[in-house]
Formats: structure tokens, C-alpha cells, sequence
């Protein structure tokens, strides 16, 4: 907060008020106050604040000989010393307060706005994502079906006395350390989850920018496991869809 010096002990209730309209972010408030120059008079100046600076100083020196004496416009410039005579600290605290109010419903109607262009941005890319989920997942039995078969081969391949049991016992371990059926349905339920969180009247920001952590997290583990081009391509598309979900939630409460 940068506030006149007729304002600063006013900052707290500035705080609390932008605090009750902002919950995730940093906010910086900025206040320039101009006092009237028509018949408010010349300037007033603390002679008592003066004597203690003047003694504050000489305090100093007594210590610290080589300390540079206070400057006149150091002393002007000091919190207190100058004071503009009749001003009403209380009116102009409650104009001050009046303002930011408006300023903080102006900045509401600007975020509420641009937070529904999110929504609708972040709901495309998710129905995007389901689409890719629901692609993969219909392929997933072609797709082991071609790993297995491949995998016969190539172990068959590689001796010309195969036990055919062995043979079954290492294709099926193959196959369960490729399998991804698991991570196909918690990037389901992942992604309902952010259509729900998207529905709700309230700050969610921080449990969006989770669950682009979780989405991210199974995306990357499907293409770990890809033996197939179809699922490394799903695995590419859902981390491109995951990271412009991501980018646009740290601009969401």
C-alpha cells in the first residue's frame, strides 16, 4: 500500500477491504491525495516533532562523531512535521474508503467477466481432453491385443525352444506393466472433478492448479507406458490440452 501520510493510519481498514474482494493474488494499492489549495492555508509545522528529530541527532553524534548532521529538508520531509491545517483526517478516510469501494466492484466486474471467458475456455479444453480419454479408451483392447501379439513374436523369436507356459507368464507380466486402464479412468474422474469445481461460487484456483498437477501426472504416465503410436499420440494431445488449462487457471481465484 502506498498512502498519503494523512491516510497511513488507515491502512489496516484498506487491507481488511481489499482482502474481503480479493482471496488469491497480490494487490497493490496505490493513493495520491492533492489537499485543496483555496483557503486552507499555509502549511503547519510541528516545532515539538522538530526538537525531538534535533535531539535524536545530536544523540546520535554523541555516539557516532562522523554521523552527518540533519539537513533542513530532511526535517521537512520527516513523517509529522509538515501538516496541512484543516483537513479532516476522518472525512478523508471515509472518501478514501467510498473510493476504493468503487474500485474494487469496478475490478469485481472485470475479473467476473473475464472469469467467465476462462470458464468457457477451460470447459473446451476439457470436453477436448474427454474426447481424447474416451478415444483411447475404446482402443485400448485393439491396442493390447497388437502389444501381445508383437510381444509373442519377439519373444518366440529369440529361442527356438520356447516352454509355451514361460512364454504365457512373461507376456502377461508385459502386458500388466503396460497397462493403463487405471490411469485412463482417474483422468476421468479428474476431469469431472474441474467441470464441477467450475461450477461452484467460490474460490477455486488452488484446487484447479491440483488437479492440473494430477491430470498432468497420469498424461505423462500414459505415455511412459505407450507401446502403441495411438496412445502416445493421446498422451501428447492430453499434456498439451493439461498445460493450456494450467497457464489460464493461475489467473483464476
Amino acid at each position: 500500500m502506498r498512502l498519503p501520510e494523512e491516510l497511513r493510519f488507515h491502512e489496516g481498514i484498506f487491507r481488511d477491504a481489499i482482502a474481503e474482494s480479493v482471496s488469491r493474488g497480490r494487490v497493490d494499492g496505490w493513493l495520491r491525495y492533492v489537499p485543496p489549495a483555496a483557503g486552507s492555508g499555509p502549511p503547519r509545522m510541528d516545532t515539538g516533532m522538530i526538537g525531538e528529530l534535533a535531539a535524536w541527532s545530536q544523540t546520535v553524534r554523541s555516539i557516532v562523531p562522523e554521523a552527518q548532521p540533519l539537513r533542513v529538508s530532511d526535517v521537512l520531509k520527516w513523517p509529522g512535521v509538515m501538516s496541512t491545517p484543516g483537513v479532516d483526517e476522518q472525512a478523508l478516510a471515509a472518501a478514501a474508503r467510498n473510493l476504493l469501494k468503487t474500485c474494487l466492484g469496478q475490478l469485481s466486474d472485470s475479473r467476473e467477466r473475464e472469469g467467465l471467458a476462462l470458464a468457457q475456455m477451460l470447459e473446451e479444453r476439457v470436453n477436448a481432453a474427454s474426447d481424447t480419454i474416451c478415444a483411447l479408451a475404446a482402443a485400448l483392447p485393439e491396442i493390447g491385443a497388437s502389444h501381445r501379439e508383437r510381444l509373442e513374436q519377439r519373444l518366440a523369436e529369440m529361442t527356438a525352444q520356447v516352454d509355451p507356459e514361460r512364454l504365457e507368464q512373461e507376456v502377461v507380466l508385459l502386458l500388466a506393466k503396460s497397462e493403463v486402464s487405471e490411469e485412463v479412468d482417474r483422468l476421468k474422474m479428474h476431469l469431472q472433478e474441474v467441470e464441477q469445481a467450475l461450477q461452484q461460487n467460490e474460490p477455486i484456483g488452488r484446487r484447479l492448479d491440483f488437479l492440473m498437477q494430477e491430470l498432468n501426472r497420469e498424461a505423462n504416465t500414459l505415455g511412459s507406458k505407450s507401446a502403441h503410436p495411438e496412445q502416445t499420440n493421446a498422451s501428447i494431445n492430453l499434456k498439451v490440452l493439461i498445460e493450456q488449462m494450467r497457464e489460464q487457471v493461475q489467473n483464476i481465484e
